[in-house]
């Protein structure tokens, strides 16, 4: 599944639309690295692969930044640990395991 992710500056967060519903991962941009810090996908979506394709579409969009990432998302973090080649993004002092 491709998303059509966007950067919310004003909401902090990464958003998509799919089937009418906004499915998010809010961030907090710091100097060391951006924190990916909760993902929101609805109800209605659960279980389409929703959530590991707006994670795999902001991790492609940090990656292009040329950034590093701190996956406080369980999601996010599960993510990365299954696949590993996210794991050079994961900023210093952050371990998904």
């Amino acid at each position: 599944m491709k998303l059509d992710v966007s950067k919310n500056l004003e909401r902090r967060r990464y958003e998509a639309e799919v089937n009418g519903y906004t499915v998010f991962i809010d961030y907090i941009k710091a100097k060391n690295a951006i924190y990916l810090t909760h993902t929101e996908v609805p109800a209605q979506l659960a279980g389409q692969g929703v959530g590991k394709a707006i994670v795999k579409e902001v991790l492609t969009q940090i990656k292009e930044e040329g950034e590093k990432v701190a996956p406080l998302c369980p999601l996010v973090a599960a993510y990365i640990k299954k696949n590993r080649e996210w794991v050079p993004m994961v900023a210093d002092g952050y371990n998904v395991g």
